[in-house]
């Protein structure tokens, strides 16, 4: 492996709109495809070809190959323009590597088929704005959708923390300053708050990894800016108890008070293939925070979270994850055999006999 056939495997799976390309060894390299892993025809890689391609990432970023590699998260740009999100790890004494392909512009809500509501949700003064969902089910698109249209319709200073950076903005309306961790600085909570003292309205925090960085992203929505970031949950509820459970039994009931206070709303994603097989669309569960749900959060109701969601669609536009599998199976985007696949209720086959009656 040299850099000129590392960077033609890259180029090939940027043009081919792969979603990620997998280097490991004793394999050829893998394209995800349409949600599909495909066997290359390259040769087998060796030891040292993941070896080269990890040394290569590392020092494209100016970063120092560490003597023992476990884990790491960085980017790496082609001359073309071309941009990956790359984890390099180990198993098995070996290196290895999976690249996922950043698109080469940041969309909108409507090319990516998100809720209209999620502009209304993104004019919040101050408070958390969250991005739920498994790993590769759109939060970083959806999170970069939403700072562009912050940036092409208001006037912020727009602060980014993230590891590494993905999408790669200038400055429309809005002043936009993307700081990557373990480049620009050592974590997130130190990003944080060093941030609150770079006159910020927004901050967008990549990931909520520990309890400094989760209590940093409290404080900083409760003293007045608006803050998005993400966790790996599958539904509001779920978010909740995972924010909870990072702080100990005995101040969970005060995180449950700042919570209520100061959350906007939480975005929970999925993604599923359409009908054709060809295309991949979102599905979404929004919650916002209306007093009812402000009530559930304070008091710990939260397996009351999902009916209040789905009788706030009318009034909040908010939906629940069945509720926006139903649509799709109504407009004849998804097959119901794909719906039941993602669903976490028993009852999916009800509500859509329901809302065809």
């Amino acid at each position: 492996m040299d850099l000129k056939t590392l960077q033609q495997i890259l180029e090939i799976a940027f043009e081919k709109r792969v979603s990620d390309v997998h280097f490991e060894v004793d394999n050829p390299p893998f394209f995800r495809a349409r949600g599909q892993l495909v066997r290359s025809k390259l040769p087998n890689l060796t030891p040292q070809d993941t070896v080269f391609i990890a040394q290569t990432i590392i020092e494209h970023n100016n970063r120092k190959v560490p003597a023992d590699i476990k884990e790491l998260d960085s980017s790496y740009s082609l001359p073309n323009g071309g941009r990956f999100r790359v984890s390099i790890f180990r198993q098995r004494g070996n290196v290895g590597i999976v690249m996922r392909v950043i698109p080469p512009r940041v969309s909108t809500f409507q090319e990516l088929n998100l809720p209209p509501v999620l502009s209304e949700i993104v004019k919040a003064p101050n408070g958390l704005i969250l991005v739920t969902g498994p790993t590769g089910n759109g939060k970083s698109t959806t999170l970069a959708a939403m700072l562009r249209y912050l940036n092409e319709n208001f006037s912020f200073n727009i602060i980014t923390i993230e590891d590494p950076i993905e999408f790669l903005f200038t400055s429309d309306k809005s002043c936009i300053i993307q700081r990557e961790v373990g480049i620009d600085t050592e974590n997130f909570s130190a990003a944080l708050r060093a941030a609150l003292r770079m006159d910020p309205d927004v901050i967008m925090v990549g990931e909520m990894r520990d309890l400094e960085t989760i209590d940093s992203c409290i404080k900083a929505a409760e003293t007045g800016h608006l803050v998005f970031s993400t966790l790996h949950t599958q539904s509001a509820g779920s978010t909740i108890n995972r924010l909870l459970g990072n702080f100990p039994p005995e101040a969970q009931e005060v995180i449950r008070q700042r919570l209520a206070d100061i959350l906007v709303a939480t975005v929970s994603l999925r993604l599923i293939k359409d009908k054709t097989g060809e295309r991949i669309v979102p599905v979404v569960e929004v919650m916002r925070s209306t007093t009812t749900i402000q009530a559930c959060i304070r008091e710990g109701r939260l397996d009351e979270l999902d009916r209040h969601i789905e009788n706030g669609r009318s009034q909040y536009q908010m939906q629940s994850l069945d509720q926006h599998l139903v649509q799709l199976c109504q407009q004849d985007i998804i097959t119901f055999e794909q719906a039941k696949r993602i669903t976490r209720s028993m009852d999916l086959e009800r509500k859509l006999t329901f809302e065809n009656e």
